[in-house]
């Protein structure tokens, strides 16, 4: 546990899950610089270095597989701060792979880290948040969470999970004074990219030509990533626009292919995917 400063009592405080790398670190610096309170929680807080350094910063390990991880990570924030007004639901990763070479263990954590974790922090935030009749839960998702792309049947179904939680918990959570947010991005240039978790069996040979052609598309695809500073922006505006907005689309990529998706009917749209991705009118059909 890393604190540097002193305590910025009238502020509001955030705490952010996975923010040791990529967007969850560039949002802990951002609310740090605009004023807020940030608890900054990481497996590894050795991470957490660079933040540990700021004021009004409080770094503490939390593993969303881990409850009591959790329930300590939340009562070390509200003791430092006072009080914690919202949660940034930003941990995950992403398994990808055809699911016939995917082991059950594997398919057990991505949903475990990307679904049951995020419903446990949520979790252990609730009561505290309806004890105050006020608090903010943002939740990452990813425009993976509204359209699905080959050899990712883990990764999107989780955050379609995501997508519809987000969705039905806004209504209960209306009652206590509570907001709930989803943050969209497309691709994002974090180590996330780098850390997929990536399944595969060359002897299954029907599923390599596709594997070739979605990790090509997935490559050309990258050279219109956002910032992770751009997306920490989205999540800021979210968290403090006062609305009641749901969804926010984060990045251009993902602006573009929200709206292409709601205009277009299935056939069309993923027709689109399959050109996008090399494959023939056959392969579509």
């Amino acid at each position: 546990m890393t604190f540097t400063g002193e305590e910025s009592s009238s502020a509001k405080t955030i705490l952010i899950t996975g923010a040791s790398s990529g967007i969850g670190r560039q949002a802990a610096k951002l609310f740090q610089q605009r004023g807020w309170n940030v608890v900054a929680t990481m497996r590894k807080v050795s991470e957490g270095q660079e933040l540990g350094k700021l004021e009004h910063t409080l770094v503490v390990p939390l593993d969303v597989t881990d409850s009591s991880s959790i329930e300590a990570a939340v009562s070390k924030g509200i003791e430092r701060f006072g009080g914690i007004d919202a949660v940034l639901n930003n941990a995950g990763f992403g398994a990808y792979g055809p699911l016939e070479a995917t082991s059950l263990e594997k398919i057990r954590l991505q949903f475990d880290t990307n679904v049951i974790g995020l419903f446990a922090v949520t979790k252990a935030l609730l009561s505290h948040f309806r004890s105050r009749r006020s608090g903010l839960i943002i939740n990452v998702s990813s425009i993976g969470g509204k359209i699905g792309f080959p050899f990712g049947s883990l990764y999107h179904g989780s955050k379609f999970a995501v997508e519809g939680l987000s969705e039905a918990l806004s209504f209960e959570t209306e009652a206590i004074g509570v907001r709930v947010k989803l943050i969209e991005p497309g691709m994002v240039k974090t180590s996330f990219n780098q850390a997929v978790s990536f399944s595969n069996d060359t002897s299954m040979t029907e599923y390599q030509d596709l594997l070739g052609k979605t990790m090509k598309g997935f490559e050309n695809a990258a050279a219109g990533a956002s910032e992770p500073e751009a997306i920490a922006e989205t999540i800021f505006r979210a968290a403090t626009d006062g609305s009641k907005q749901l969804r926010y689309p984060a990045g251009e990529d993902a602006e573009f292919l929200m709206k292409k998706r709601e205009e277009e009917d299935d056939q069309t749209f993923l027709s689109g995917i399959y050109k996008q991705f090399g494959l023939s009118k056959v392969q579509a059909s």
